[in-house]
């Protein structure tokens, strides 16, 4: 288990946040692959000595594909009041992606309306409603770019189905190995550069101000955002 361990990012009485690897499983699925769940329900009861499985749920979901914090509620009191906190969208989501084209602007924010094909398992951005259409929003930056792709900060507002890789790709910017929303070629091991970087909130339970971070995957690319973002961090001191 202590490579379970070693990708724990934050824990308390009533949250676990893990760095997830692009290929897991949140949450157990129609494959039958073994998912996060059971890996910490396992991880939780062996370190702590319990009989049977621990209290497990996911606050949130990441795709397959995508690298990342996810964090998953140990107490349903904790589950329930992180749930209506991201009703609230109280809980600020960092992603970082890197695209194959850039966006209109150095920053600015993606705004349109989502149907899900569950058929196809994927999203379709419009810029109007139509019927039971959700309502999408993004805020994006760029942090840098490389020869021939483009690094990008995004913050959700909104928390659907696909959703950066869906308003990405509608903006004419697809996620690096997203073949699924139009990228040119995939990458090796299967998964599409899409991190989700940080958590930030006010724990439900103690108040503190939480904030989280999730180291990327080793690459060249992923160095890149990392240098970038100690930059900027050293110019405000």
């Amino acid at each position: 288990m202590r490579d379970v361990r070693d990708r724990i990012v934050y824990e308390d009485n009533h949250f676990i946040c893990i760095n997830k690897r692009v290929g897991e499983l949140v949450q157990g699925d129609a494959t039958g692959d073994r998912s996060l769940v059971s890996v910490l329900q396992e991880y939780i009861a062996q370190r702590d000595g319990k009989r049977g499985l621990a209290f497990v749920q996911p606050v949130h979901r990441i795709d397959r594909p995508v690298s990342g914090a996810v964090l998953f509620a140990k107490t349903s009191k904790g589950l329930s009041r992180m749930n209506e906190m991201l009703r609230r969208h109280a809980v600020r989501r960092i992603y970082w992606a890197v695209t194959e084209a850039q966006l209109p602007e150095l920053e600015g924010e993606l705004r349109g309306y989502a149907q899900r094909d569950s058929a196809r398992n994927k999203t379709y951005v419009r810029e109007s409603s139509h019927g039971r259409d959700k309502e999408v929003e993004l805020r994006y930056r760029m942090l840098g770019a490389s020869d021939k792709y483009y690094l990008y900060e995004v913050e959700l507002h909104t928390g659907r189905h696909h959703q950066i890789r869906a308003q990405l790709a509608k903006a004419g910017a697809a996620i690096r190995g997203d073949l699924k929303y139009g990228a040119r070629r995939s990458i090796a091991g299967g998964g599409i550069d899409l991190h989700a970087r940080s958590l930030d909130f006010e724990h439900p339970v103690s108040k503190a101000q939480i904030s989280i971070q999730a180291p990327p995957p080793a690459g060249p690319l992923w160095d890149l955002c990392v240098s970038v973002v100690q930059g900027e961090k050293g110019k405000e001191k």
